[in-house]
């Protein structure tokens, strides 16, 4: 079990998250894409981000970033149905 005490201004709805959960592990993802700060953002796995993507429903504009920002990264991998 992992679980955290995500910051306020990423995850307000909740005091701990299990980040062992793989739903709650996605919301987390999502939230600090979403509003995180530089700070949030750059403590992510960048590679694990990459293998979930698809899955966190971000705006466009937010996915089409890192998609390819993961991309040029090497770690993106554009799945069937997807062009980058």
């Amino acid at each position: 079990m992992m679980k955290i005490r995500p910051p306020r201004h990423i995850f307000w709805s909740a005091d701990t998250l299990d980040l062992s959960d793989p739903f709650q592990r996605r919301i987390y993802l999502r939230q600090t894409l979403l509003h995180g700060r530089a700070e949030d953002v750059r403590l992510l796995d960048k590679a694990e981000l990459a293998a979930v993507l698809d899955e966190l429903d971000l705006p466009e504009p937010i996915y089409q970033l890192w998609r390819r920002y993961l991309t040029r990264l090497g770690l993106y991998v554009a799945r069937e149905g997807t062009t980058l």
